[in-house]
């Protein structure tokens, strides 16, 4: 797994940084803005930045005196792209227990109906 991917989805384990993450979502923001919507000092703030900011799923720029952040395309583009592979993976793996299970179920039906058929020949050979 890329180690970026790695930080990426660790950094979203905590719930602080995916509230920010999701903040982020709505529109740009700086740390000021993203501190009065959490129970957590600008500080604490600051430092779950840092920590997307180097897993590359947020990044800034300076606006005057402060820094307005922005969640980063090429980040959110590694996530889509992991789960959507996971996604594609999960599809095959449901796909191949259908198509087995339907053989199976086709494989036993006409067993099933071979049993049934030789049980009314049985039956019919006894009152005959």
């Amino acid at each position: 797994m890329d180690a970026y991917l790695q930080s990426g989805l660790t950094a979203l384990g905590d719930p602080t940084r995916l509230a920010i993450f999701e903040m982020l979502g709505d529109h740009p923001q700086a740390v000021s803005q993203l501190a009065a919507g959490l129970p957590v000092s600008r500080p604490a703030v600051s430092q779950h930045l840092r920590v997307l900011k180097d897993a590359r799923l947020v990044r800034d720029r300076r606006d005057g005196a402060r820094r307005i952040y922005e969640l980063n395309p090429e980040g959110l583009a590694m996530l889509r792209d992991h789960f959507a592979q996971l996604w594609d993976q999960a599809l095959s793996a449901f796909k191949k227990f259908a198509e087995e299970e339907h053989q199976k179920e086709k494989n036993n039906g006409s067993r099933s109906s071979t049993v049934r058929r030789s049980k009314k020949n049985d039956s019919r050979k006894r009152t005959h």
